[in-house]
C-alpha cells in the first residue's frame, strides 16, 4: 500500500495522492450484488462474469468507464455455466476463464475462451501435460498471464465424489498454459521449479511484475487460506528457462508486518 504523498518506487515526478470516489449516476442493466466474481479490463471496458448470490451467477455484464454505462452483450457459442472463484485473464480482446465452483461442493476444470470482439464463447480442450495429469477441478486458484502463457497456481479441490460431502484439499501445484496468437491454445505443461514450494493455499492473490531494465518477470503470490489465513509472500522468477522460487516477507515502512488474510487483492 502506498502511503499518502509517497512516490512509487522506480518512478519519478510528483508524489501520488490516491483518492477513492464512489461511482454514481450510471445507466443500463446493473449487475446484482455478488461475491466471488472476476473482472478484467479491455481498454475502457470492464468485463464482469459469474460470482455468487443465492446460488452461482451466470451473467456477463460490461461497464463502459468512458460513458458510465452498463450493458449486457448478446453472447453466443459455448456459453459456460455460472461459476465463482475461478481464474480470469485477458489477452488482447480475448478472455480466458478456468475452473471455479459451478455449484456448492462441485468444482470445475473447464477452460473457456471469450472473443470480446464478437462476444462469442468457445470451450477449449487443451492437451494434457507430457509429465503428468491436467489440473484437477478447483476453486480459489490464481491464473496469471505472462507473455504467451498463463500460470495456474494452487486452489482448493474437493476429494469427495458427493458434492454434499465436502473433503477439502488445498493445492500448491503449478501449471502453465501456452496460448496461440489471437485464438485457441496449445496445452498444459508442468514446469520444473527449484527452491521451497509455497504451502498449499486458496483465495490468495498473484500479480505479475516485469522489470523494465532486464525485462525479467516475476509472479508474486501473497496470503490466502489453508485452514487458517496466511500472510506470507512468495516470488516465482519466470524470466529464466528453469523456474526458481524465493521466499520474502511482507514488511511495512515502519517495520511492522501485515496481518494474515485471505480474499485480498493486489495489483501493480
Amino acid at each position: 500500500m502506498t502511503s499518502p504523498g509517497s512516490v512509487v518506487p522506480g518512478t519519478t515526478g510528483a508524489p501520488l495522492h490516491p483518492r477513492w470516489k464512489r461511482v454514481l449516476g450510471w445507466s443500463g442493466p446493473v449487475p446484482r450484488p455478488r461475491h466471488g466474481h472476476r473482472a478484467v479490463a479491455i481498454k475502457e471496458l470492464m468485463v464482469v462474469f459469474g460470482g455468487g448470490n443465492e446460488g452461482i451467477v451466470d451473467e456477463l455484464h460490461v461497464y463502459n468507464t468512458a460513458t458510465n454505462q452498463w450493458f449486457i452483450p448478446a453472447v453466443r457459442g459455448d456459453i459456460p455455466p455460472g461459476c465463482a472463484a475461478y481464474g480470469f485473464v485477458c489477452d488482447g480482446t480475448r478472455l480466458l476463464a478456468f475452473g471455479g465452483m459451478v455449484e456448492y461442493g462441485k468444482y470445475s476444470n473447464d477452460l473457456y475462451e471469450l472473443q470480446a470482439s464478437r462476444w462469442e464463447w468457445k470451450k477449449l480442450k487443451p492437451k494434457a501435460p507430457k509429465s503428468g495429469a491436467p489440473p484437477c477441478p478447483r476453486l480459489g486458484h490464481s491464473f496469471s498471464l505472462v507473455g504467451n502463457k498463463c500460470y495456474l497456481f494452487g486452489g482448493l479441490a474437493n476429494d469427495s465424489e458427493d458434492p454434499k460431502n465436502n473433503i477439502p484439499r488445498y493445492l500448491n501445484d503449478l501449471y502453465t498454459l501456452e496460448l496461440r496468437p489471437g485464438s485457441s491454445i496449445v496445452g498444459w505443461d508442468i514446469p520444473v521449479t527449484y527452491g521451497v514450494l509455497p504451502p498449499p493455499r486458496e483465495s490468495h492473490t498473484a500479480v505479475v511484475y516485469t522489470e523494465k531494465a532486464t525485462k525479467k518477470s516475476r509472479l508474486v503470490i501473497y496470503g490466502g487460506m489453508s485452514g487458517c489465513r496466511l500472510g506470507d509472500l512468495w516470488t516465482l522468477d519466470i524470466g529464466m528457462k528453469v523456474i526458481s522460487l524465493a521466499v520474502t516477507h511482507v514488511i511495512r515502512q515502519d517495520g511492522t508486518t501485515t496481518a494474515s488474510r485471505a480474499y485480498c487483492c493486489c495489483f501493480f
